[in-house]
């Protein structure tokens, strides 16, 4: 059996005001490819197929249409809500699509416990297997089914836990600490692992005795694991403060299953060391911080019904993205080392055909995140800039002083010469927060609730900004996409008609 394991999608993303549309667009025509091209028999999607919980339609769009293309291909579906998701989004397809080979889990359900399964399972054995029915048939819980191929046999037992919200696994109680409200937390989480591991492994007896074979156990996750790399990406901190979500899940607690596809971070890699609990990254560069990742989706192979080998499929980079540090004076000079190098990478690493008809299609415009190492006041900062980089093929999309600077300005020095569009929303909070006198404990106390309640309150603004916004651009995108097919289908036209006129014009015998 072979799968592909894919998180992180944020279908409807806006970056900076520009729309991701293009680039997820040629990504499902490039995974599309893969299934073809590797004959793979089933897709876990770990979490956040959305950026928000009110993706533009085009999003939705994409989202139906390659649920479609993969049910003409005989390649199972299950997606998995991530934090970005709105359970109730999802979860409103979900039984139409169950009718496309597609499992959309959308959370969790803890009302059931192992003793419930177990007999469950017990009196669907007795009442209903036989001789020529599906193990499949044994399915008796949204978050464990086996996948089937096409001729019936299961191939594998999934474990399908979508992100954890407290709400779903944990009654909140009167006086317990940030501590002991996160203690909690973990305990439900791995109960909630063990209980369905349980139930699979039960699942797994029965299908074994069905066909004769074992068939391997691939459990899910979108939560960030203890000891993994994470990219430095404000939008998911935010968000991960506003629902309370687990700070870090020990690899320790996961159940011992053949596969683990975990989702939540964006950058691709193993958790503990090991070889079979994996995260696979988003397929593309969500923040400048991700620039220099190598993009991917994982092929995972089993063999005698075990993990044989996982496979990195490396992701074309459809749009590619700058972080340029410098001062004014070199800015130029880097631009255009940075520019080269960037070339020579593509060249390097997309060798393909399908790879480069892939490139043609992207924009070649690179967009850029601009850091000035200057402290002096520069209220024209954002039009010297842009005066350097008119003849260049670069869109800049952010103008910001270093780092350090802007530590500075945190800390009242030389904040004479700050420029609010050089802050973020936090940051102009901070600043004011400092401006107070924050002493006993008591008002550190109130200082940290009025941090995580004015995040919360930005979070509400920024989703209702998007939604206003994605309903602007939803009819630009809409627009862009379909001038694109009109050309391209003039210029099959424009090619029939050349065509049609060259014989016309040869002499008849």
């Amino acid at each position: 059996m072979r799968i592909i394991h894919t998180s992180d999608w944020h279908l409807g993303q806006y970056f900076y005001g520009k729309s991701r549309a293009k680039e997820h667009q040629l990504f499902l025509h490039w995974l599309i490819t893969q299934v073809k091209q590797h004959q793979v028999d089933a897709i876990i999607v770990a979490g956040d197929i959305f950026d928000t919980s009110t993706p533009p339609s085009y999003a939705r769009k994409m989202y139906f249409n390659f649920i479609g293309q993969m049910q003409a291909l005989d390649c199972q579906l299950t997606i998995l809500a991530g934090n970005h998701d709105s359970v109730a989004m999802l979860g409103e397809s979900k039984t139409l699509l169950s009718g496309l080979s597609t499992h959309v889990i959308t959370h969790v359900h803890h009302e059931v416990s192992i003793e419930e399964l177990a007999q469950k399972l017990s009196e669907e054995t007795n009442n209903e297997v036989n001789q020529t029915e599906s193990p499949s048939k044994l399915e008796s819980t949204e978050q464990v089914f086996a996948i089937n191929h096409a001729n019936g046999q299961a191939l594998a037992v999934i474990c399908a836990i979508p992100f954890v919200r407290p709400r779903d696994v944990i009654t909140s109680k009167v006086g317990q600490s940030a501590t002991q409200k996160q203690q909690s937390l973990q305990q439900a989480i791995t109960e909630h692992y063990q209980k369905l591991y349980q139930y699979a492994l039960q699942l797994v007896d029965n299908i074994e005795k069905a066909q004769g074979s074992r068939v391997p156990i691939i459990a899910t996750g979108h939560l960030t694991a203890l000891g993994v790399s994470m990219s430095d990406s404000q939008n998911d901190a935010v968000r991960d403060i506003y629902i309370g979500t687990l700070e870090a899940f020990p690899s320790s607690a996961f159940p011992p299953a053949d596969y683990i596809a975990l989702g939540h971070i964006h950058r691709a890699q193993k958790v503990g060391k090991t070889e079979h609990i994996r995260y696979c990254g988003s397929p593309i560069a969500l923040s400048f911080d991700e620039a220099k990742q190598d993009k991917r989706v994982l092929l995972v192979d089993f063999s005698d019904n075990y993990l044989n080998s996982v496979t990195d499929l490396t992701i074309p980079c459809f749009q590619p993205l700058l972080m340029i540090k410098s001062t004014l004076e070199l800015l130029p000079e880097i631009i255009e080392k940075s520019l080269k190098a960037l070339s020579i990478d593509s060249v390097n690493n997309h060798q393909s055909d399908i790879q480069a008809d892939d490139e043609k299609q992207s924009n070649n415009t690179v967009w850029l995140d601009i850091e000035i190492a200057q402290s002096d006041h520069l209220s024209d900062l954002a039009f010297r800039v842009n005066e350097i980089v008119a003849d260049l093929p670069v869109e800049v999309l952010l103008v910001r002083r270093a780092k350090k600077t802007r530590q500075q300005q945190e800390q009242g020095i030389a904040t004479e010469n700050v420029t609010l569009n050089e802050l973020s929303v936090d940051e102009v909070f901070s600043s004011r927060l400092t401006e107070l006198d924050w002493q006993s404990d008591e008002a550190l106390a109130r200082k940290s609730r009025l941090s995580v309640l004015f995040k919360q309150v930005a979070l509400q603004v920024t989703a209702q900004s998007n939604t206003k916004q994605s309903e602007l651009l939803d009819a630009a995108v809409s627009e862009e996409l379909a001038q694109v097919k009109k050309g391209e289908s003039q210029e099959h036209t424009e090619k029939n008609t050349v065509q049609t006129s060259s014989s016309k014009s040869e002499p008849s015998e």
